[in-house]
């Protein structure tokens, strides 16, 4: 087993709990290490857990958010870090319950931060990544052995999901990039300086002032639990002799039921457990029982083994951050199509229309094989088809209706979210334009854009609708393209198109309802808009793009054409929102979009009524015309 030794470590979330333990441990024991500490001081992190190395000169605290790509690139090339000791994370099991977004974005997001960093510096010799045993899930009530290295991971709760996802990500880039990775799980941990918000010090305030000690369920849950000093040791000891691609368990054999560790904190304070003890209702999936067994089962990860002479599979520079779109190119070669369109989903309403303009306009196209969650395969799709724009129409919006991703809330996510960054941070590293299909369901009629105004919602307005899951990812992975300069997004707004034999068509589904509202909203004629995306490809147009036609149409003006053109005898019914909320399990976005930007670029844009009777009614009609 070699020795490391690093020079420049940044350690991540170090003003937090165990990570300040490791932080302190590492600044008093290796003077000649430089530590870098990054840490956002959010709610559980505190500065006074780092007085001890307040004065040494090998310590450097800077306070800034492992979300800011630009700050981290610039620390690790400014301070020169070859080491990267990753702990930052929300890691409070309830709170993930009633802020899993929040869990998301700093679990997942940060750390895909980091890795790309380090993808692009290419200086790192050693990245720590901090997981924890949550990733195991539940660990049967009879089992004897715990979980090894190499068990499967299921999560059970937002947060251990979180850090799972985080470990695929580190996992694919010591895979894809060569990074010298190494992960760690750990059990619980206690001591001085933890957040009262844990079992632990939450019990033991309590306790101090004399108030009741409520647990979850019936107290049985079983834990093990380790002091955070054991564990500093625990990571001191990785640091200089853990071996490149292997997963660590830091854990320990002895377990502790919930209730027991309640009643010896009583006892500490000489409290009745009786009567100082209350039950309370058990949260959602509660792991009944979590053990781990410590150390042997060794998993290795292709390449990342040559770091140990000093080659690096992922060297580049900074030049590497900066995305290339590729030029507009006039006029195609025999040899060569001057444009290939690389379309990602195939089975979905929209990719499916795509294809068959491609077709009709000689573009030449292919779909893309890999899943958006899947980077590797995203890559060796655009290895293998070399295009010059990529498409992406992939996404969950629910079957039949977006009511189905209110009870499937991670598909939704892992989609919608993971996957969409996922293909924009893949496209950005081949230098290629993304032209996205997002959603304007992420408004609804406020005081400043009243129903009836036609004061509509531009560009630049901050989404206000989160009534539904959908639209809250959908909003949530909007804000974090805007970091993504080769992405084009197209908020699409109740698609219709001139197939009324469609269920997806707005057009369809309501002519098909008993019952509809009758609210005025802005909508998108997918005849006369597609070909507009495919043109705003071969122009390289970037940023956001209400892609609706100009103007509004309520609901029963659009079946007052349909009775005109489709069917005279067709008859309907409406009623209130309130009695629509009775029928749907998540409210629906209603809303007037600024298409004025979009106007601009094609002067020859309909608005959504014209644009309705010339693509949609006129060539479906089936009454005489008049």
């Amino acid at each position: 087993m070699t020795t490391f030794t690093p020079k420049n470590i940044l350690i991540t979330g170090a003003a937090g709990f165990i990570a300040s333990h490791v932080a302190n441990r590492l600044i008093r024991n290796y003077p000649h290490y430089k530590i870098v500490v990054l840490d956002k001081l959010d709610y559980c992190s505190n500065l006074k857990n780092l007085i001890p190395s307040k004065s040494s000169p090998n310590f450097k605290f800077v306070k800034g958010d492992i979300d800011s790509a630009d700050l981290v690139n610039y620390l690790l090339i400014t301070e020169n870090i070859d080491t990267i000791m990753h702990f930052a994370a929300q890691t409070h099991v309830d709170n993930s319950f009633g802020n899993s977004f929040e869990f998301t974005k700093n679990n997942i997001y940060g750390t895909h931060v980091l890795l790309e960093a380090c993808k692009v510096t290419g200086q790192i010799r050693r990245f720590i990544h901090v997981s924890t045993d949550e990733v195991y899930g539940e660990t049967d009530e009879d089992a004897v052995v715990g979980n090894h290295e190499a068990s499967q991971l299921l999560p059970t709760n937002p947060y251990s999901a979180t850090k799972a996802g985080a470990e695929m990500l580190v996992m694919a880039y010591a895979r894809s990039y060569g990074l010298p990775v190494i992960t760690t799980r750990g059990n619980n941990v206690y001591g001085p300086n933890q957040f009262p918000e844990k079992l632990i010090p939450k019990f033991i305030l309590l306790a101090m002032q004399g108030k009741i000690l409520p647990i979850h369920g019936d107290g049985t849950n079983v834990r093990s639990y380790l002091y955070c000093e054991d564990v500093a040791e625990a990571f001191e000891v990785i640091l200089h002799k853990g071996e490149v691609g292997h997963v660590y368990n830091i854990g320990t054999k002895r377990e502790r039921r919930v209730i027991d560790v309640a009643k010896d904190i009583c006892k500490l304070f000489k409290m009745d457990p009786e009567s100082s003890i209350q039950f309370v209702e058990n949260r959602p999936f509660n792991d009944q029982r979590m053990l781990m067994m410590p150390g042997g089962i060794e998993r290795h990860f292709d390449g990342a083994e040559n770091y140990g002479s000093g080659k690096s599979e992922f060297t580049g520079n900074s030049n590497q951050s900066k995305m290339l779109v590729p030029p507009s190119r006039s006029s195609p070669s025999p040899q060569k199509p001057a444009f290939k369109f690389l379309i990602y989903g195939r089975t979905g309403w929209i990719g499916g229309l795509l294809g068959k303009l491609c077709e009709k306009q000689g573009i030449t196209y292919e779909y893309g094989k890999g899943r958006l969650e899947d980077r590797s395969l995203l890559v060796a799709d655009i290895l293998a088809i070399k295009p010059t724009h990529v498409f992406n129409s992939a996404g969950v919006t629910g079957r039949p209706n977006v009511d189905w991703c209110e009870s499937h809330k991670t598909e939704t996510i892992r989609t919608n979210v993971a996957g969409t960054l996922n293909l924009a941070d893949v496209c950005r590293e081949h230098g290629l334009l993304m032209m996205n299909f997002a959603t304007g369901c992420i408004f609804e009629y406020d005081a400043a854009h009243p129903e009836g105004s036609g004061i509509g919602f531009k560009e630049e307005d901050k989404p206000n609708f989160t009534g539904s899951f959908y639209s809250k990812t959908k909003a949530m992975v909007e804000e974090l393209l805007k970091e993504y300069d080769n992405v084009c997004t197209l908020r699409v707004r109740m698609p219709i198109s001139s197939d009324l034999n469609n269920p997806r068509n707005f057009i369809t589904k309501i002519s098909r309802y008993n019952k509809v509202v009758n609210i005025p909203n802005s909508m998108t004629i997918l005849d006369e808009l597609l070909p507009i995306s495919i043109e705003m490809a071969k122009r390289n147009l970037r940023g956001i793009w209400n892609f609706t036609n100009p103007g509004v149409v309520s609901h029963n003006e659009i079946l007052e054409m349909y009775k005109k053109y489709i069917d005279p005898d067709f008859k309907w019914a409406n009623f209130t929102l309130e009695e629509q909320a009775k029928v749907i399990v998540a409210p629906r976005s209603n809303n007037e979009m600024d298409a004025s930007k979009l106007k601009k670029e094609f002067p020859e844009l309909l608005s959504i009524k014209e644009s309705l009777i010339k693509y949609v009614f006129e060539p479906n009609r089936k009454t005489p015309a008049k």
